[in-house]
């Protein structure tokens, strides 16, 4: 017998109540974590397109060990493409995936060249040519770089809008569509930092900390 495709989910409704939850909710995460921000460290466009491609299946905390090393031997996109791809393969391998994240930087760093004169774009549908660079990685260039507002889907903003009933979605576009008809563009940077930094210290995966959460009383904890 042919597979049977899975209904489509439900999407959530977006309600005035739902987004003065929101809000409250959003509030509630700015008093707890006043100094929130992108858990990367980098100075420029380039070095979050390199910290960001490091970060994938691997923790913000260990890239963050490794980059100070790679940002001041490779400045330019040119420095990435000449780099000795054995060298570079063994500077990122405590990142895991440096096999793939070396031919990814390598890659990016050809078509900055050829196609951007070396310049990182400032448009999501320049950056998202860029191999290993999807919409999650352009927008943390766009927003931490150029303050361009964006929701940034990363594993805790998919596991955390999903818990506080901001999407019923498991794909990262549609649950990034689903965030922003809810909140208000002017906050979308600050919510990108405020997720995932409520994400590791509070909202965990296996175990949320829901009796010592600051927005327990604004979220519907819809746990899986």
């Amino acid at each position: 017998m042919p597979t049977r495709k899975p209904a489509p989910l439900k999407s959530v409704t977006v309600t005035p109540e739902l987004r003065r939850r929101a809000l409250r909710l959003l509030d509630n995460l700015k008093e707890a974590y006043p100094d929130a921000r992108c858990e990367l460290d980098f100075t420029n466009a380039l070095e979050a397109l390199v910290a960001t491609i490091l970060a994938a299946q691997c923790t913000d905390a260990r890239v963050n060990m490794v980059t100070p090393h790679l940002f001041k031997k490779y400045r330019t996109a040119q420095d990435y493409l000449d780099a000795d791809e054995d060298t570079f393969k063994e500077e990122i391998k405590s990142t895991g995936f440096f096999n793939n994240k070396t031919k990814a930087i390598k890659a990016a760093a050809k078509l900055l060249i050829e196609k951007f004169d070396g310049q990182m774009p400032k448009t999501m549908e320049q950056l998202v040519q860029l191999p290993g660079v999807g919409r999650k990685t352009a927008n943390v260039i766009l927003a931490n770089i150029y303050d361009i507002p964006g929701i940034v889907v990363d594993t805790h903003m998919l596991r955390l809008a999903k818990r506080m009933g901001f999407t019923t979605q498991f794909d990262a576009d549609k649950v990034e569509q689903d965030v922003m008809a809810i909140f208000p563009g002017t906050e979308w940077i600050k919510l990108s930092h405020l997720i995932p930094w409520h994400g590791r210290r509070c909202c965990t995966a296996r175990n949320p900390m829901c009796e010592e959460c600051p927005v327990a009383e604004y979220c519907p904890k819809i746990l899986e």
